[in-house]
């Protein structure tokens, strides 16, 4: 093994470097930050071998172009419906590749999805802080923002001739409307506002970043003060603003608030929900605290048995053929 360096020839905003995130701090302020889609950002870690929560990229609709200017590495493409160019093919996300000096590889965004992530055989060279790489955006604290003219080293670089190839994606996750437990603060709100909540279609606006996601739909009228005491919020809430407009708090959001929050997205289907576009719509749907954790319990197995399932090493290109019928008819003199 050696190092494999990159030059970053293009990055759109909000391309950063992301650990699994840095919990622990929210007392101190500071938010657990890490990757907006945490299934996807395991998935590309687990389909090189590498350990859970190992420094990789996250990639926003903005893309990145990376060029390999010394050494060879293998690294994984995850998230969204991203368009990955590699060697003049153009190839889906969810796969495995292996990259050269020479070689550039463009991730641009495809049909959906917001977010993508790229995992390497080696380590990701990023500055820590706080005992973690993970990039709070809006300060730059962690692993930083990629810039355009930036060089990348991975330190101890492999090739994984192995792994290459496609990533199955998950196919586990619910669908249907957003599931979300109601309150703390519903009673904060006018009448209805809670009924219209969970029957009316929201959809994403340009408002969206890793901070939270402002919505577009039906007015939340609040009942009287438009505030009530700071206390902490969590990823997923749903805290609703003067203007009785909501939003949904994502992987960089404060960590105390004093607007009403009228629900909280649950686990399992916060990926989904971050991987929206602008202008997407979505319902929401109420269940129970009891629901909702047996619905994370539930989750949580799916995604241990998935990550588990494309950790396993496919082989070699010599020990794929062996494998392979490849003869499916002869001649006999």
């Amino acid at each position: 093994m050696s190092d494999a360096t990159f030059t970053v020839s293009f990055a759109g905003p909000l391309v950063t470097v992301q650990d699994a995130g840095r919990p622990g701090h929210m007392r101190y302020g500071v938010s657990a930050s890490g990757p907006m889609d945490r299934l996807a950002f395991d998935a590309a870690h687990a389909a090189l071998g590498n350990p859970p929560g190992t420094t990789g990229i996250e990639v926003s609709l903005g893309g990145l172009a990376l060029q390999c200017t010394s050494g060879a590495v293998t690294l994984a493409v995850t998230g969204g419906a991203f368009v990955v160019e590699h060697r003049g093919q153009k190839l889906g996300a969810w796969c495995v590749l292996t990259v050269e000096k020479g070689d550039r590889v463009i991730i641009r965004g495809g049909k959906t999805g917001s977010w993508a992530y790229v995992a390497f055989a080696g380590t990701l060279s990023a500055e820590s802080w706080l005992g973690s790489t993970a990039t709070h955006a809006a300060s730059g604290f962690g692993g930083g923002v990629l810039r355009t003219g930036q060089t990348l080293r991975i330190t101890s670089a492999s090739v994984r001739e192995e792994r290459t190839g496609e990533i199955a994606p998950p196919e586990f996750l619910a669908d249907g409307p957003l599931r979300v437990v109601t309150g703390p603060q519903d009673q904060h709100f006018s009448g209805d506002a809670l009924a219209r909540f969970l029957t009316e279609k929201f959809a994403v606006t340009d408002a969206y970043d890793r901070m939270g996601m402002r919505l577009r739909g039906s007015e939340l009228e609040l009942a009287g003060a438009l505030s009530i005491p700071s206390e902490p919020v969590v990823r997923g809430s749903v805290q609703v603003s003067g203007d009785g407009v909501p939003t949904v708090l994502l992987a960089d959001h404060q960590t105390t608030g004093g607007y009403p929050k009228i629900a909280t997205v649950i686990a399992p289907d916060i990926e989904r929900l971050v991987q929206l576009r602008s202008g997407d719509g979505f319902r929401f749907a109420a269940v129970s605290a009891a629901e909702a954790v047996g619905a994370a319990r539930h989750y949580a197995m799916c995604k241990a048995e998935y990550l588990d399932q494309i950790a396993v090493p496919r082989g070699t290109l010599d020990q794929r053929l062996m494998r392979e019928n490849l003869i499916h008819a002869c001649v006999l003199d």
